[in-house]
């Protein structure tokens, strides 16, 4: 009776709990192979772990179904946003079973939004102070190549997807996400306060895309060539944290998943952390 009174007491903890069981075990079918068929380009374990980890982001952000204090408030959006980050980890298992093609896909159609970024970080010395036009464009001089050369072996991986053409994949997103964070650490020297602040936005709008692009590719990389990749990585993602903009992130990845703020924040937070584990 307790039990069922404490369900009844408190709905958003027992959903949440539930949500997390389903995540976990669809994590385990996974890593045994198990699929229970089809669902578009992924499976039925994946589609279910993706819509459990979407309702626990949705479920976060919900409000108080009882009146509560605001520290109660806050307390309980916390624990659920916990929840979440600790269930999208969970899931991280069961997103290496998407296909390659299908990862391809998503990297080829965030190329729109990198090149816009691009376009932006090109025009964005000519309002910079004078002093700090030179740094900005000597620290992001080669991001045109760049961007470009990542593009067009999204490209060929989607047309023709081999092992040879994913090295190139991943030579091409650890190589533009090195210069990143080299700009970062530059622009971080422009002393003007306002052209600074203009610099870091800039290349951050930039990271966001590359950073996202690093994040698939690691999902269909072997656990050798992941680390290959981060052997390359010698400007580490904590030399850059503190010139990161996680908010400008999450509003771009939400804008392009279509998907709450709350759970682009997420993503973002596993991505960094993933990213972090791997060495880089």
């Amino acid at each position: 009776m307790n039990s069922i009174s404490n369900i009844w007491n408190h709905p958003k903890t027992s959903a949440a709990g539930l949500l997390i069981a389903v995540v976990t075990i669809a994590g385990t079918l996974s890593q045994q192979g198990i699929t229970l068929g089809a669902a578009g380009t992924g499976t039925v374990v994946t589609l279910v772990s993706g819509l459990a980890t979407a309702l626990l982001g949705l479920l976060a952000r919900d409000p108080a179904m009882q009146p509560n204090t605001q520290a109660q408030q806050t307390n309980s959006t916390v624990k659920l946003g916990a929840w979440a980050l600790i269930a999208l980890l969970l899931s991280g298992t069961t997103m290496t079973a998407c296909s390659g093609i299908s990862v391809a896909q998503n990297i080829v159609n965030w190329t729109p939004a990198l090149q816009s970024a691009v376009a932006v970080v090109n025009s964005t010395a000519s309002v910079l102070d004078p002093s700090a036009a030179p740094i900005f464009t000597a620290a992001t001089v080669g991001f045109d190549a760049a961007s470009n050369t990542l593009e067009a072996e999204a490209k060929s991986y989607l047309a023709n997807p081999t092992a040879g053409i994913l090295v190139q994949l991943q030579t091409a997103v650890v190589t533009f996400q090195q210069q990143v964070n080299a700009s970062l650490l530059a622009a971080a020297k422009i002393t003007n306060p306002a052209s600074q602040q203009k610099a870091l936005a800039d290349i951050n709008a930039v990271g966001t895309v590359v950073n996202s692009i690093l994040a698939l590719v690691e999902s269909i990389s072997s656990k050798t060539a992941v680390a290959r990749m981060a052997a390359h990585s010698t400007i580490k993602l904590a030399m850059v944290r503190p010139y990161l903009n996680e908010s400008s992130a999450a509003v771009t990845v939400a804008a392009h998943y279509d998907e709450p703020v709350e759970m682009a924040r997420l993503q973002v937070a596993q991505t960094e952390l993933s990213a972090a584990r791997a060495g880089f």
